[in-house]
């Protein structure tokens, strides 16, 4: 695709001498320069001569013309972009290869170390949601200089490690064995003031709930209409298939649901940013979130804006999570 200031136009006739050839010429003009070029693609296998601003020049010319002028559009082109991988990795712990997506910035190949923004999906997602629903992403990596990981963490993981279904120990696989993976085939920063982590819905609940218990790894983590409080919803998205029911592992409910693990935080400890729509579903228990934050004099930023539980939503978020991960990895936000 050319840049925007050229123009084509096309349809014309032209007189080869012996026939009439019908053919597109292709008229481009460069507004900077006011240039013209009158090209004539289609009857070159017709014409032994074309011409170009009134002069006849043979055919053989006439192809190193094109061929010049083809080198000089394609300079015009970006010639760097994100790269996107999707990998597999093997959980030792879970027994199975899982996909991730990986997202690398254009200076990849001259950079020394990045930092790594882990990225979650929701209930019934998979790996590729963030990179189909939001494909500017790889322009993120490349404005804010970072890698972008979206691991999949099963259809309702919900990040734990359960302690029902030995086939779902996520909080495992993420913390250790999909980052050292990550450490171990890139150029990272292997720290966690080189890593953050976030997500949406199952996601914002899983980012906060490992970043709480392993402020080893990450240095900072968000939250995009997560459940940050699972007690009010028992029956729903599975929850009760990875801890038992509420009724009969009270004891467990409450101890992984995100707003019973704020004593894990100190002041400054973790960088945090939390956001959630005014007409999510989630929208009461992340506003209690906030005001226990608030109450524990624990900084962080917190969002609330018109908007429901869906991706027009988190196409919108996911720009404000990306620009505190970068702040916080700049040094520059806390």
């Amino acid at each position: 695709m050319l840049l925007s200031n050229w123009e084509y136009c096309s349809h014309s006739r032209l007189c080869s001498g012996r026939r009439m050839q019908d053919y597109d010429r292709i008229i481009i003009k460069n507004f900077s320069s006011r240039a013209i070029f009158r090209l004539t693609p289609k009857c070159l296998g017709h014409l032994e001569t074309n011409s170009i601003f009134g002069y006849h020049i043979s055919y053989t010319v006439m192809k190193k013309i094109i061929f010049s002028l083809a080198i000089f559009l394609f300079l015009q082109l970006p010639l760097s972009a994100a790269v996107i991988d999707t990998v597999e990795t093997y959980s030792t712990v879970m027994k199975k290869s899982i996909k991730a997506v990986v997202i690398r910035p254009d200076n990849y190949a001259q950079a020394k170390e990045l930092p790594v923004l882990y990225l979650l999906h929701g209930y019934s997602g998979n790996y590729a949601d963030w990179i189909k629903r939001v494909p500017d992403l790889s322009k993120a990596a490349d404005r804010f200089n970072l890698m972008i990981v979206c691991p999949d963490g099963g259809f309702s993981s919900w990040y734990w490690n359960s302690p029902v279904d030995p086939a779902f120990q996520y909080e495992t696989y993420i913390t250790q064995e999909l980052v050292q993976w990550i450490d171990q085939k890139y150029k990272t920063i292997k720290s966690g003031k080189g890593r953050a982590i976030t997500g949406l819905s199952m996601g914002g609940h899983g980012a906060l709930y490992l970043a709480l218990k392993h402020q080893d790894v990450f240095g900072a983590a968000g939250s995009m209409s997560g459940g940050v409080d699972i007690r009010s919803f028992p029956n729903n998205w599975d929850m009760a298939k990875r801890l038992g029911s509420y009724a009969a592992e009270p004891e467990r409910w409450e101890k992984n649901t995100v707003i019973n693990m704020l004593h894990l935080l100190t002041p400054n400890s973790l960088a945090l940013i939390i956001d959630c729509g005014t007409g999510d579903f989630f929208y009461a228990v992340n506003e209690k979130l906030h005001e226990q934050l608030l109450y524990r004099n624990i900084p962080h930023d917190y969002i609330s804006r018109p908007g429901a539980h869906n991706w027009e939503y988190w196409q919108n978020a996911v720009e404000y999570q990306l620009l505190f991960m970068h702040r916080f990895f700049a040094g520059t936000g806390k």
